[in-house]
């Protein structure tokens, strides 16, 4: 029996390093597959509510999972890497790649942290297998040479190596994992790829894509996320645009949509948040920077989707401007929404923090946030914001509306109902096209729709 076979029948364990929403998701899989697994992540705080089962997850076939292998003694939560890798024979490296977002630059840190503590624990024969998001050749240029280094162990040799990166969509991950996309796969030789292709090919029932190289495979899961971010800046532009014209953004990108698969006009928004989509293009550019290449679009992409917060706030004094009487500070301003999407509870990198940083500088005091699934936000906290689970309260008397996230919670709500909750006539930013609106109003401008504002 090879590696991927005994740990299938029960004699070999899998460490996943990342407690994260990928960690967690990863970990979900393969307990559900039966697979004794150990859960690895620094934080001794997330370990312990893990192991109590106090943390909160959108999704609740990973909730299920995990409770379900902690209560079976199949899963096993800890803070020490080594003695996971030591105990382990594959393992799967889902902590983050960081970038720095003021200055785009990339922080390998508690990446290498990881791979360090792997390479402490390695064993002859074992399988590493690198999930998270990386910059093209980092799996040659950074894992490999840490992990031999420190384990005096030869890649492809003695241990194997491979690079296959996560393809889920926070909220169906486990039947993305499972059910809905091929897994991609690329070893540093090989005997890596063919033990990580056998080993997913048990899991995803789509199959396996064998790759040229890691690099091949790392560069294709950042072009996914830079294809959304160029194809979402262009629906940013072309909604704005048709503010300015006077015309319907979403009559004309649904019959435009008509001649699919030739056009796919993506849906506008406030902006780009998460650690993907706003991310990956930085991984690329900055690589193609060393190597004296300025990649245009990318970079236009990303200061069109960046700015989008900005403009948001623009079209907000727009209307302060010509409909309150109030000053400033006195406004209640209301945001609908601190995810980055809808349906979660991920805030990072959110457009919502952009606009609340941006609404307090031009001197707004009493700013509001709801979220329905949004517990706690230390950076909303730090802006001095008010959040709230309660959407009465937060409507309630406010001056200033703007909707934000696509959460279910905001979709359709009749405009006459809103005023009725509100108590008076505030004025309201739809920045995602999602109010019911049964009446005229002058004081609403949606996001690609004509309004009084611009006119």
């Amino acid at each position: 029996m090879d590696i991927v076979d005994d740990v299938f029948a029960g004699k070999g364990m899998v460490a996943v390093y990342g407690a994260g929403y990928v960690g967690l998701s990863v970990t979900a899989v393969l307990v559900r597959h039966k697979l004794r697994t150990i859960l690895v992540d620094i934080d001794d705080k997330k370990i312990d509510m893990i192991k109590n089962m106090q943390f909160h997850y959108i999704e609740k076939e990973v909730e299920d999972a995990i409770r379900h292998g902690i209560e079976k003694d199949m899963l096993s939560v800890t803070s020490d890497g080594v003695e996971a890798s030591r105990a382990s024979r594959i393992k799967i490296v889902t902590v983050p790649v960081y970038l720095d977002w003021d200055l785009k630059e990339i922080d390998y840190m508690q990446f290498e942290n990881a791979l360090r503590d792997i390479a402490k624990g390695l064993k002859k024969g074992d399988l590493v297998i690198i999930e998270s998001s990386v910059p093209p050749g980092t799996t040659e240029e950074v894992a490999k040479p840490i992990l031999e280094e420190v384990s005096g162990l030869r890649a492809e040799i003695d241990f194997l190596l491979a690079y296959s990166p996560e393809r889920i969509y926070v909220g169906r991950a486990v039947k993305d994992i499972e059910e809905n996309y091929p897994k991609v796969v690329a070893g540093i030789g090989p005997r890596s790829t063919d033990a990580a292709a056998k080993f997913y090919e048990r899991i995803a029932k789509k199959g396996v894509l064998k790759l040229r190289k890691p690099r091949d495979a790392e560069f294709e899961k950042l072009v996914e996320g830079v294809y959304r971010d160029v194809n979402i800046a262009l629906a940013n532009e072309l909604a704005l645009a048709a503010m300015y014209l006077g015309v319907d953004f979403y009559v004309a990108r649904e019959a435009a949509n008509t001649v699919q698969p030739h056009v796919n006009i993506h849906l506008p928004g406030p902006g780009v948040g998460g650690a993907c989509v706003p991310v990956y293009p930085y991984f690329i550019i900055n690589k193609l920077l060393e190597k004296h290449y300025v990649p245009s679009l990318m970079l236009v992409a990303r200061r069109v989707n960046e700015q989008m917060p900005l403009t948001i706030v623009k079209l907000v004094e727009k209307s302060v401007q010509k409909y309150s009487v109030k000053d400033k500070p006195s406004l209640k301003v209301v945001i609908l929404g601190a995810a980055f999407r809808g349906e979660i509870d991920d805030t990072r990198l959110s457009p919502s923090h952009d606009i609340v940083a941006l609404l307090k500088a031009r001197g707004y005091k009493n700013i509001w946030v709801h979220d329905p699934y949004v517990r706690h936000d230390p950076i909303l906290d730090e802006l001095g914001a008010k959040l709230t689970n309660n959407l009465v309260e937060a409507l309630r008397d406010a001056d200033v509306i703007v909707v934000a996230t696509r959460h279910k919670a905001y979709k359709n709500i009749k405009l006459s109902k809103l005023l009725s909750i509100v108590g008076k006539e505030p004025i309201i930013l739809d920045a995602i096209n999602y109010l019911d609106v049964d009446i005229d109003y002058k004081k609403l401008i949606t996001l690609g729709k004509p309004s009084h504002t611009l006119a």
